[in-house]
């Protein structure tokens, strides 16, 4: 089974006015409020043959209903995880192995009252909070945790206020 692939994805750090980046609760489990990994990053599938720029765009339309966002920046390079040996095959649609992901700074330009959970028919999250960069690392899930480390540290010039 470690044979699968890496499934191709892009993430978002979208941060705000007041320079906190935005973290959402996953639908699935909304009985862990305290336990790390319910919290994340915004993230999905990137298309065969899509722009990963245009794709973290959809995904934000996707999973917080707007696309009221700018990029500031991204990633150097794509960054890779692998699941824990029990959740391959079952995780992922039991297709790949973990994700390489191209990660992108976005700044949010709209309000609050912008942000829309339901707008798509597959509701990923139920409910989202601003949180401080350097607490990222904190919400995530162990395998996830080494990509939240980064983001905190390479994303940092864009957590100010602006």
């Amino acid at each position: 089974m470690t044979q699968l692939p890496l499934r191709p994805n892009v993430g978002a750090c979208l941060f705000n006015r007041e320079g906190l980046v935005l973290v959402a609760r996953r639908a699935d489990q909304p009985s862990g409020e305290a336990r790390s990994g319910v919290w994340q990053l915004p993230q999905g599938g990137l298309d065969p043959g899509e722009d990963p720029e245009r794709a973290v765009l959809r995904e934000l339309s996707e999973e917080i209903g707007t696309r009221n966002a700018t990029v500031m920046g991204r990633m150097a390079e794509w960054l890779d995880y692998d699941l824990p040996a029990h959740l391959i095959g079952k995780a992922l649609g039991g297709k790949y192995r973990g994700q390489t992901q191209m990660w992108f700074a976005l700044r949010f330009l709209g309000e609050d009252s912008d942000i829309r959970l339901d707008a798509d028919a597959h509701q990923e999250f139920d409910a989202w909070r601003w949180l401080p960069l350097a607490e990222l690392p904190s919400i995530a899930v162990p395998f996830r945790r080494p990509i939240y480390e980064r983001l905190a540290r390479d994303f940092a010039r864009y957590a100010i206020p602006g």
